[in-house]
């Protein structure tokens, strides 16, 4: 029987997010919080053949939209409540969805693998710890100021690890679990990418670009989907 995850509490979200002018919110990155070890029950592991992060890239005269491939990820369990876990997202394996010519294509993609911005030859992966889950009180939420249909159940804490470094966030995600498969989704939000040292085209660190430059505002969007490990059992803390 398919159950929603209950957590108990509330926590007022707004004042985390902002409405992102490109469409979808936008979430602050702080510096990284420590990663608390629950005690767990079940494990699941993460699908990477079905999980994805979706990707969008904004500047004056248009934009460019993709995916990224998920490589690996668990994620602890105790009573049917998530309470922590992990994925991995395989950055060479980005590609751009908008672009129809081939040969501009992988010029964009080779350029967006390059040192310019994600230096994916050095950082082959980056990563994302959950710290924080706690139920969502909808009526918080401007669902019309958010780009996508997820009506999320939950907000998720954790730690995002881009290149050399790491800081925390916080996106609101629809979770679902059932005895043997958990899903997690998210509208399209936004990091800025400049917190994470990714400078190419930005105007906080470059002052002569007039309308050449790349918004420092990138979307985001989730799609985690995960099965049980068999024969996991926590240890009690």
């Amino acid at each position: 029987m398919k159950k929603y995850i209950n957590f108990f509490g509330a926590i007022l979200i707004t004042s985390t997010f902002a409405a992102c002018g490109s469409g979808g919110v936008k979430t602050e990155s702080t510096e990284a919080k420590s990663v608390e070890n629950s005690a767990y029950d079940k494990v699941y592991q993460v699908t990477a053949d079905a999980s994805l992060l979706d990707w969008e890239g904004y500047k004056p005269t248009g934009k460019h939209h993709g995916t990224i491939g998920l490589s690996s990820g668990e994620l602890m369990m105790k009573n049917g409540n998530l309470v922590g876990g992990e994925f991995v997202i395989d950055m060479n394996s980005i590609i751009d969805l908008d672009l129809e010519d081939a040969e501009y294509n992988a010029k964009l993609v080779g350029h967006l693998k390059s040192a310019d911005f994600f230096e994916v030859e050095t950082y082959p992966t980056a990563k994302f710890v959950i710290t924080d889950v706690k139920p969502v009180d909808n009526a918080q939420i401007e669902q019309e100021k958010t780009k996508g249909e997820v009506v999320p159940t939950h907000t998720i804490t954790g730690n995002l690890t881009l290149k050399a470094t790491t800081k925390s966030i916080t996106f609101n995600a629809m979770v679902v679990a059932t005895d043997d498969k958990f899903e997690a989704r998210t509208n399209q939000f936004f990091i800025d990418r400049s917190e994470w040292a990714v400078k190419y085209g930005s105007r906080k660190f470059f002052d002569d670009l007039k309308d050449k430059f790349i918004n420092d505002e990138m979307g985001i969007g989730i799609k985690l989907v995960a099965t049980p490990k068999s024969s996991e059992t926590a240890e009690a803390k």
